[in-house]
């Protein structure tokens, strides 16, 4: 397929800046992708789609606080440097992004808070990312430390505005539990402890996967041809006990939901010849569009993304007919729904 087959016209305002109220209480779209029928619902309303034996598949990856403001040596100019992969742990090695990146070069020293952190400059990676090394004699658990006190919730550039108390707690999933995202998986945001409550009592199962969100998705595709396109790699992990769950409820032919862009590219990415999951841990850089048959979910969460977008072009995939997709897009639009990571839902089922 071709980039231009994703354009869709959307209107800033229906970007959501501020995270809902209450999360469960978001709009949710849900499409039944052999009927072709859209239904206009509230989120805690998928309370209603499934029952005992169905398996809700989440990604447990913890946004960590990836943007630290600082200077640069000598000149003290300010400095933005977003964390996005720790490279060597004992040598305290990351990969960034800096801004202004013009400024920042190789040798350069970068001070953060009142020097309680002070980083080298290393390599360059692309235009805006840099390898550096943190200059520190504490342990690691220190280290995370400091990164915590002067670390920023790295909200994206989208919003706007600067990070609020409110957001380190928002833009966060109820069940994040590893360190290491730089984004949460935007489909879980909705959840709230009385609904997962609420859904465990009618038998429902949850299995966590893990796939720590770095640029990957959020990549700009730059190509017409999407068969061109390369995504970043990101880690992933799946334990023994969430991948027996998964293939005893397909046993069953019960649904397994995956919730989020990144637990259906971690289930993608670990699929026996037999059609099972595998438990993994491993890297993927899947990219998901259409043509393409899903192996593992037999149903779809996620959110309503930028046009043009992977994330857009894997639920087309998923709902495998492209003209239903920009339908659901076109709908969204017209219904109000809103967009992006603090948007509301979309159900594929």
């Amino acid at each position: 397929m071709k980039l231009s087959e994703f354009h869709l016209e959307l209107d800033p305002s229906r970007v959501a800046k501020t995270p809902p109220f209450n999360r469960d209480e978001c709009k949710l779209m849900i499409v039944d992708k052999k009927a072709k029928t859209i239904e206009h619902k509230m989120f805690k309303d998928i309370l209603e789609e499934f029952g005992e034996g169905d398996v809700m598949v989440l990604n447990n990856a913890k946004v960590f606080p990836a943007r630290l403001y600082g200077n640069k040596e000598k000149t003290g100019a300010k400095i933005e440097v977003f964390l996005l992969r720790e490279l060597n742990q004992e040598l305290r090695l990351w990969d960034v992004l800096v801004d202004p990146a013009r400024k920042i070069r190789v040798g350069n020293k970068l001070f953060f808070g009142e020097d309680e952190l002070v980083a080298e400059v290393i390599d360059n990676t692309t235009s805006r990312g840099r390898t550096i090394r943190f200059l520190f004699d504490g342990t690691d658990a220190e280290f995370k430390g400091v990164v915590n006190k002067l670390g920023h919730t790295p909200i994206p550039k989208y919003l706007e505005r600067e990070a609020t108390q409110d957001d380190a707690e928002m833009y966060q999933t109820i069940f994040a539990e590893k360190d290491g995202a730089i984004a949460p998986p935007a489909a879980g945001l909705h959840f709230t402890k009385a609904l997962m409550m609420r859904l465990e009592i009618k038998g429902v199962n949850f299995a966590k996967v893990n796939l720590n969100i770095g640029l990957g998705a959020f990549r700009p595709v730059e190509v017409e041809d999407l068969t061109k396109h390369k995504m970043d790699s990101e880690h992933f992990i799946i334990e023994q006990d969430a991948a027996d769950m998964v293939n005893d409820a397909k046993k069953n032919k019960k649904r397994v939901l995956a919730v989020g862009s990144s637990v259906m590219r971690a289930l993608e990415s670990s699929v026996s010849a037999f059609g099972a999951l595998n438990p993994d841990d491993s890297w993927t850089d899947k990219f998901i569009f259409p043509p393409y048959e899903p192996r593992i979910a037999n149903a779809y969460l996620t959110n309503f993304h930028q046009p043009k977008s992977t994330l857009m072009m894997l639920t087309s995939a998923y709902l495998d007919d492209h003209k239903l997709a920009m339908e659901v897009y076109e709908t969204a639009v017209k219904e109000g729904y809103n967009f992006l990571c603090y948007g509301d839902a979309l159900l594929i089922k």
